[in-house]
């Protein structure tokens, strides 16, 4: 009986149609953001901040983005690592010609040229579909990685193709990326940057545009009979997603590895980012950060408890383990729950709300 809408009346729209109109699920968010805000960085140590909680933040922005294109707008990718290493390079060589940029500035700007490079291998999509959108994709990623490997430009001609992100402050004093920057700054810093931009994402997938990319993936041909334009709703879901994984991957290369280079961004994190959705649930937000914390999560799971169970485990064996049970999920709940996590969950508050009755 704790989980009811029964007394909870409703005297505005605006009430309405808040993202979180039951008073449980906002105290249950309050909740969690005071944990995240206060008890993580009270309690977690410094290893547990640089390996769960700052990738974590990192892959949930690319899995944001690829969910809106995705989830949301129906068009496959498998050019998400690509267009990481655009949002890693971009924001690179903006901090190097022009330190006086605020680095919040530098994301966002990286973000938006990463959304005209999307919005340019988005125009496949007006013709093509499904298997073949993939396809061309993944050419994107391909071209995108051999581009920044061919030519120096990208790396200020250094010799050996890593360069490390310059350090950068949020304030005067406070360093978010290069070696003065705290795990406990670049967490706060994370975890408000991508929940504003979780927010905004919410938020757009509720409105006008977002209807319009849900439209388009349950039936483009009636939706365009009904008067939505496929050109402007396949493109903005292209330029919307490629801007969040441009963030992403200017993300991982400042604050999370604290160093360029286009190897970080090959196919394995395309299949990595996409993995994230489909466990967590396509078209859902709350689903990108559950699949997000399932990816990051599991591999150290796994390697922590075999090597509790057998510590002469060799590191390949773990490694293969890794990729059979990632495979394994795939597969189940694509069969069983192709909704992902962010289902269950909803299951889960749909039986509270049931509870104690059978029915």
């Amino acid at each position: 009986m704790l989980y009811r809408e029964a007394g909870q009346f409703k005297t505005s729209y605006a009430a309405d149609q808040a993202i979180f109109p039951i008073r449980q699920d906002q105290i249950a968010i309050a909740l969690m953001a005071a944990i995240a805000v206060l008890g993580v960085p009270a309690l977690a140590n410094e290893y547990f901040l640089e390996t769960i909680f700052v990738p974590f933040l990192v892959f949930a922005m690319a899995a944001l983005g690829l969910n809106i294109l995705t989830g949301y707008c129906g068009q496959l990718s498998l050019g998400t690592g690509g267009f990481m290493a655009c949002g890693a390079f971009f924001s690179y060589k903006l901090a190097t010609a022009f330190p006086e940029l605020h680095i919040v500035i530098v994301f966002l700007l990286a973000g938006l040229g990463t959304a005209g490079v999307g919005v340019l291998f988005g125009l496949p999509s007006l013709r093509i579909k499904g298997f073949y959108l993939a396809v061309a994709t993944l050419a994107a990623q391909f071209f995108l990685v051999w581009m920044f490997n061919k030519f120096d430009w990208w790396t200020n001609y250094s010799s050996s193709g890593v360069i490390s992100a310059p350090p950068r402050e949020l304030f005067p004093g406070l360093f978010i990326t290069g070696t003065q920057a705290g795990p406990v700054t670049k967490y706060l810093f994370l975890l408000v940057f991508v929940a504003v931009l979780a927010l905004v994402a919410k938020n757009l997938v509720r409105s006008r545009i977002g209807r319009t990319w849900m439209a388009i993936r349950d039936m483009d041909i009636a939706a365009e009979i009904i008067g939505i334009r496929p050109l402007w709703a396949k493109l903005s879901a292209f330029a919307v997603s490629s801007f969040y994984i441009g963030i992403a991957g200017a993300l991982w290369a400042f604050v999370y590895t604290g160093s360029v280079e286009a190897l970080a961004f090959e196919i394995n994190r395309s299949f990595q980012v996409l993995f994230m959705i489909i466990i967590g649930g396509l078209g859902s937000i709350l689903g990108s950060f559950l699949g997000a914390a399932f990816i990051v999560l599991l591999p150290i799971l796994l390697n922590n408890g075999m090597l509790a169970i057998d510590p002469t485990i060799s590191t390949a064996l773990v490694s293969h383990i890794e990729f059979m049970i990632f495979g394994a999920l795939i597969v189940f709940f694509l069969i069983v729950e192709p909704h992902g996590l962010a289902r269950l969950w909803q299951i889960a508050k749909e039986k509270l709300r049931l509870w104690p009755f059978p029915y």
